[in-house]
């Protein structure tokens, strides 16, 4: 009889170093979530019962760690059966989890506005409502997350918040440790927050002014933890309001791209917009045209490209050649997106068109900004450095 040698219990941990937790995003033997392990060594293969402990009662993610603790645990030699237990971290637990996230440092700061801080942050910002920002957005933020990027997402459009319903998570609620909020993972790899998640009902209307507006923003950045974001997007309400105005004294270094569409109207505000932003001493790094233009569908069909310019022509390139102009600095256009139904259905199916149908000229034109802005480097022109000229006398 063949004896099959049982796996050690360093062995079992080691491949569990390998298992992230899905919303912090680093190894569960790191964060303390493997209270044990035992190992039942027999003549066919040994069964491992690993015991986990989630950070609190009703862990929405339970079912993920189950199963990915489990498979890690039976790809080892030896191993014909795995255990895996389920228990809750104490308060002190949890405590401890918290100082290692927050890695030491002060509550309440914002690690992307931290000088050592390598995430680029984008603002998405647009004059007026209903240019398709927020849907943008959403596509912008699947496409850098597709190319490999580790991306998050803050809606900031208190009022008007859309991006969980966009991206398939309207229902969903970020986990709580003691006063650290997880943001929301979603299937396509980003992590979102909203102020829609944080409210008791998702019918509840949100009325607020100023002072808490600034508020629900910094709890955002600050309170939530991130990571280490590659990219982080802001989705900002339309205008240029308390949102626009807190989130330059908060976040100077973020940049910020301009959604406008081709007609005049929309042009006019969405400068408005990127001067605010370059007020706020925040760069604006791009124009984005939406609903651009609607193609032909009888020319498509034969191999010709007619574009059918509903809503005019040129806002875009006026924005940018305006905005280049009175910043002393190239505003490039970094796209235009045209009309496209399934543009539209995918953010009412939480399914966005980069993801559902990437190869549709619109989600095409979007992953081409989404490259665009995801090869930028981090330059100095435009933006705050936060020196005080001195006198010497």
């Amino acid at each position: 009889m063949t004896t099959t040698q049982s796996p050690s219990v360093e062995q079992v941990m080691t491949a569990l170093s390998k298992v992230n937790d899905p919303e912090i995003k680093r190894p569960i033997t790191e964060l303390g979530m493997v209270e044990g392990v035992d190992i039942a060594a027999g003549d066919g293969g040994s069964v491992v019962t690993v015991r986990a402990l989630l950070t609190v009662a009703g862990c929405p993610l339970k079912d993920t760690i189950n199963r990915d603790v489990t498979a890690a645990v039976a790809a080892l030699p030896g191993v014909t059966g795995v255990d895996v237990q389920l228990g809750v971290m104490t308060a002190e637990q949890r405590s401890g989890l918290h100082e290692t996230l927050r890695g030491g440092q002060a509550q309440r700061e914002i690690p992307f506005a931290q000088p050592g801080s390598l995430t680029k942050v984008f603002a998405i910002a647009s004059g007026k409502g209903g240019v398709g920002k927020s849907s943008l957005t959403a596509n912008l933020a699947i496409a850098l997350a597709g190319a490999g990027r580790k991306v998050g997402l803050v809606d900031a459009d208190i009022y008007g918040h859309s991006i969980p319903a966009m991206l398939g998570v309207a229902d969903a609620r970020p986990t709580q440790v003691d006063d650290l909020i997880m943001p929301v993972p979603t299937p396509s790899g980003v992590s979102v927050i909203s102020i829609g998640m944080l409210k008791p009902r998702r019918d509840q209307v949100v009325a607020w002014r100023g002072p808490m507006l600034d508020r629900a923003l910094v709890q955002m950045l600050a309170d939530v933890y991130w990571g280490d974001l590659d990219v982080l997007l802001l989705d900002l309400p339309p205008g240029t309001g308390d949102i626009a105005i807190s989130l330059g004294q908060h976040l100077p270094g973020a940049e910020v791209v301009v959604v406008t569409t081709p007609q005049e109207a929309a042009a006019e505000v969405a400068e408005r917009a990127g001067t605010m932003a370059s007020m706020m001493h925040q760069r604006v790094v791009g124009v984005v045209e939406n609903m651009s233009y609607l193609p032909c569908p009888h020319c498509a069909d034969d191999g010709k490209e007619h574009r059918l310019e509903i809503f005019g022509t040129g806002g875009g390139e006026r924005v940018a050649a305006t905005l280049s102009q009175r910043f002393g600095y190239d505003v490039p256009l970094l796209g235009e997106v045209p009309i496209d139904v399934a543009l539209r259905e995918g953010g009412d199916t939480g399914k966005p068109i980069v993801e559902s149908d990437p190869t549709s000229p619109a989600a095409v034109a979007l992953t081409a900004v989404a490259e665009r802005l995801g090869g930028r480097g981090r330059g100095l022109a435009g933006m705050q450095l936060g020196l005080t000229p001195t006198s010497k006398f």
